[in-house]
């Protein structure tokens, strides 16, 4: 399996909705996909009309390991998720123990699902530093970091790059990081500006740009992808090429078998 960590080390950059069509572009692309909720807030399956609201979940794995694979959720769009999980405080806090304890906790989990070699797993994640982002990092074949074109988003990258050097660097499993542009607008001066300096700064790890586009949020609204909603979006276009970029990376070493 390769596994994807999409993260953000700030809020409000539309991490989980990159996660969500970047993992349904790449099971269009004809790939295996899992998807896996690892933020408490337990979003990820609005993105594709799954009720949650008596689930079990991933929180529930460390003290009922037989249930993970229960647990798993065929969507409309053809992939598998996982969700976070209904869970009570006790739970939460009990979960997120283990995952301090055991940094390999994830990754040995999913091994134990003995999925398909060729199983894409995308992670999303909750934004900035936690018991969860260390996990995702420790499991990473890649990440991916969300960044939006803005001073906020920069001034960040510094951060996530020490947390990849602490976490993902030495895992033998690990190839490399990349950056996705999302919520570009080219209308906006400083956005063009910032984009700019990413370029330059990442250079051949930066995956794609994906402009702003109405029809992600109306998506959403819908409990779709922007795939099934607005499949000749702009949206849909850069999510599909960003998808691309990371299979031909992943590629690379040999990692994915079409």
């Amino acid at each position: 399996m390769k596994i994807l960590s999409v993260l953000s080390t700030k809020g409000g950059v539309g991490k989980s909705t990159i996660s969500a069509n970047l993992a349904v572009a790449l099971q269009l692309s004809g790939h295996q996909v899992l998807a896996i909720d690892l933020d408490p807030q337990n979003g990820l399956g609005y993105h594709f009309s799954l009720d949650l609201d008596n689930d079990t979940g991933l929180v529930h794995a460390s003290s009922q390991p037989e249930s993970l694979a229960a647990s798993i959720r065929r969507t409309a769009s053809g992939l598998s998720l996982i969700p976070y999980g209904v869970y009570s405080e006790t739970q939460r806090i009990a979960f997120e123990s283990i995952l301090a304890q055991q940094p390999h906790w994830l990754r040995d989990t999913l091994c134990g699902l003995n999925l398909d070699p060729n199983v894409i797993v995308v992670l999303d994640t909750p934004p900035g530093a936690s018991v969860y982002m260390m996990q995702a990092l420790s499991a990473a074949t890649e990440v991916v970091a969300v960044v939006l074109p803005d001073a906020g988003s920069y001034v960040t990258l510094p951060q996530l790059l020490k947390l990849i050097e602490t976490y993902s660097s030495h895992q033998p499993h690990f190839r490399d990081y990349g950056v996705i542009i999302n919520q570009m607008n080219q209308t906006r001066l400083l956005s063009k500006d910032v984009a700019n300096v990413l370029r330059s700064t990442f250079a051949n790890r930066l995956i794609g740009t994906v402009h702003y586009d109405q029809a992600i949020s109306e998506a959403l609204a819908f409990g779709q992808s922007v795939f099934e909603y607005a499949p000749h979006s702009e949206a849909a276009h850069d999510i599909l090429n960003c998808a691309k970029g990371i299979i031909d990376r992943l590629a690379t070493d040999g990692y994915v078998v079409s």
